[in-house]
């Protein structure tokens, strides 16, 4: 048995290594006829001795269909990046980053950060993938989700020839971030034999991830890319360049571009090119990201709310095609607003299918020309490869029949309002579509979360059930459920479970389930970081709201009127008496308002014995404090470690409060 095992693990081994030169490198040794002969040798061991090894390539793909994704929350979250469309734009955030640099510097003369440095790559067209490796052992892999918390997707990831299941850095655990793409080559291949062809590469790489059949995924024969290491509790890089060399170095397989500069016009002087090159790639790209380079630079620059300082998307020029404008028709949305959207005859961009585009409004149409547009043809636009754009007639002759815009509801028939530039069907509370709309939007992922809801669900809950608002969800039963078509059971059971797991929420997703006028989800998760209690964010002024970061008049407008209307009163209420109870969760509980740190922006410096810099600046920051890469008049404290420098000069000399001692540190955040 010694033997067999040692001669599995060998094989394992030599499988591994030609993985790595054939998927990620590029460069098979041996011809497929080879590498057969090793992967049936290795079969024909594990069937022979009963065992299968762990990490054996034949367990990438498991037998068993998956119940569903569970929720995985990232160990450092996974961020957007702020765009550029255009050189001017690159600058502009080049000198907001070289301005940083200077005012850093004038203030930490003794510990400098270095000239900028800047590196490029591609920006994939696929799903975001976060995958963990624990002693060098992939046991996670995770798709973005919403940036803190993805879903698991780990047994179609390994379907995934080119992602090393195992790694030589064995010091820990690392999360890193990368694409999985499906490419060009390999769709045009899968297309030939598909019974149902698949439309474009990256909804082909998205949906094969999200499949609960690791079957199908394998099929699809996808790959991925790497860019960064997003966590580490032990690994530090001084440069991006580091980074990418320790990607490389761990047989994952990074980007074919990746570029170094030492100027911003270095890096433009790039864009034309590569933009040019974009259709010679195997796979879909949709812009180029630039970083700086410097690891410690990145540190003090820090993020926004959304983004990453040190880095932005060069998003490529929308590409155009000419077709057919076919009809207008108008869609009632869960606000009241009526949107027109126009269907024109399918046409290819950049390898999709185009076949509805976006309109603003009437006045949109009129605007463009489009007015006597219906069977003419017209220009359109795949902004950002992403988002359908009607742009305008190809002539200027009166040549089509006229788009006529509603004066009552496409979907109640009542009498419809112009607000601004948008017009409103105002009957909130007998709008099939907005009630069915707000039903859908309250239980969606990002919401309330329940489980096997759909909009077709919410449809014909409202249809079969009288179920008009979300309250009405709670007063379901299963003899109400499972004598509905297409409702077993199973099914009916399943959703009850769902609708009473969903009253324990937390009180971010329960204000975006309300689906608060002008308000998205990072804003109700700002809402609930400040107030913690909904009654208190109910009985807010505008005056409160406009003080709070991100929040203008508008918005403060929206929410108090949301709040103060009797009938939107009345449905929380019926939702807090159904049981719904949301609270605040763990990630978003400011600790006491009356400790010490609350309010207060401090600096960190020198070397905290007890925990890491990063570390200690999230435990403020839980705790309601703003962490500063910079002493200034504005510092209300400075904690100084071991080592400390610059930073603690300019605090003495400012007269800033100064901790420097850890014990002293600890008790004030109450772990001592």
């Amino acid at each position: 048995m010694t033997d067999a095992l040692e001669a599995m693990k060998a094989l394992i081994e030599e499988i591994y290594s030609h993985n790595h030169l054939y998927y990620t490198m590029d460069q098979p040794s041996i011809s497929d006829a080879e590498y057969d002969k090793l992967y049936d040798r290795l079969v024909a061991l594990e069937l022979a001795s009963g065992i299968t090894l762990p990490n054996s390539p034949t367990q990438r793909v498991g037998d068993q269909l998956l119940k569903g994704f569970d929720p995985h929350r990232h160990k450092s979250r996974l961020w957007s990046l702020d765009k550029a469309q255009n050189p001017d734009e690159i600058r502009t955030w080049y000198n907001r980053a070289a301005k940083f640099v200077d005012e850093y510097n004038d203030q930490n003369d003794e510990d400098p950060l270095p000239p900028l440095t800047f590196v490029m790559e591609l920006k994939f067209d696929g799903l975001t993938l976060n995958l963990t490796y624990d002693q060098g052992i992939l046991v996670q892999a995770a798709t973005r989700g919403n940036g803190v918390v993805g879903e698991g997707i780990l047994a179609q990831v390994k379907t995934i020839r080119s992602i090393p299941t195992e790694i030589p850095y064995r010091d820990g655990i690392i999360e890193v971030q990368g694409e999985g793409i499906m490419n060009l080559s390999v769709l045009d291949e899968y297309n030939k034999t598909a019974v149902e062809p698949l439309k474009n590469a990256r909804n082909a790489a998205a949906g094969a991830l999200r499949n609960l059949n690791p079957k199908v995924t394998d099929s699809r024969k996808l790959n991925a890319y790497f860019y960064q290491v997003g966590y580490t509790d032990s690994l530090k890089f001084t440069s991006h360049q580091a980074m990418v060399d320790f990607l490389r170095d761990n047989r994952f397989k990074v980007g074919p571009f990746v570029e170094m500069y030492d100027s911003i016009e270095g890096v433009i002087d790039q864009l034309e090119n590569i933009t040019a090159m974009r259709h010679t790639y195997d796979f879909l790209i949709d812009g180029l990201v630039i970083k700086i380079n410097d690891t410690l630079t990145r540190e003090a620059m820090g993020y926004t709310d959304k983004f990453p300082r040190w880095a932005i998307a060069f998003k490529f020029e929308a590409e155009e095609a000419i077709t057919t404008l076919l009809s207008v028709s108008w869609e009632v949305g869960r606000t009241g607003k009526i949107t027109p959207v126009a269907k024109v005859e399918p046409v290819n961009i950049a390898g999709v299918t185009v076949q509805n585009c976006t309109l603003n409004n009437y006045g949109d149409i009129e605007r463009k020309g489009l007015k006597h547009a219906l069977g003419s043809q017209v220009y359109i636009r795949r902004s950002n490869d992403v988002i359908p754009e009607l742009l305008g007639k190809v002539t200027e002759e009166i040549d089509g029949e006229e788009v006529i815009c509603p004066d009552t509801c496409p979907s109640c028939g009542s009498v419809l309002e112009l607000k601004g530039a948008h017009l409103f069907c105002l009957n909130r509370l007998e709008c099939r579509t907005q009630l069915i709309g707000r039903i859908t939007l309250f239980a969606s992922r990002d919401a309330m979360d329940i489980e096997t809801f759909s909009g077709m669900t919410a449809e014909q809950l409202y249809n079969d059930l009288d179920v008009r608002e979300p309250a009405d969800l709670y007063s379901l039963t299963f003899d109400d459920l499972v004598k509905l078509e297409r409702f077993g059971e199973k099914k009916a059971n399943n959703l009850l479970a769902s609708l009473e797991k969903s009253k324990q929420c937390d009180l971010a997703s329960f204000l975006y389930a309300l689906g608060i006028p002008n308000t998205g989800r990072s804003t109700t998760r700002q809402l609930a970081e400040h107030y913690r209690d909904l009654h208190k964010l109910m009985a807010a002024t505008p005056e409160e709201l406009v003080a709070l970061n991100d929040i203008g008049g508008i918005m403060a407008e929206s929410i108090v009127s949301f709040f103060r209307d009797p009938i939107m009163q009345r449905s929380i209420e019926r939702l807090l008496e159904a049981g719904v109870n949301p609270t605040m969760e763990e990630s978003l509980v400011v600790i006491d308002r009356d400790n010490p740190f609350y309010g207060k922006t401090i600096v960190l410096t020198g070397t905290l014995p007890s925990m890491g810099r990063d570390e200690m600046g999230k435990k403020l920051e839980a705790m309601g404090a703003k962490i500063s890469g910079s002493v200034s008049k504005k510092t209300d404290i400075v904690i100084a470690g071991e080592s400390a420098g610059s930073k603690l000069t300019k605090a003495q000399d400012l007269g800033i409060r100064i901790i420097d001692n850890e014990q002293e540190l600890l008790e004030l955040m109450g772990e001592a």
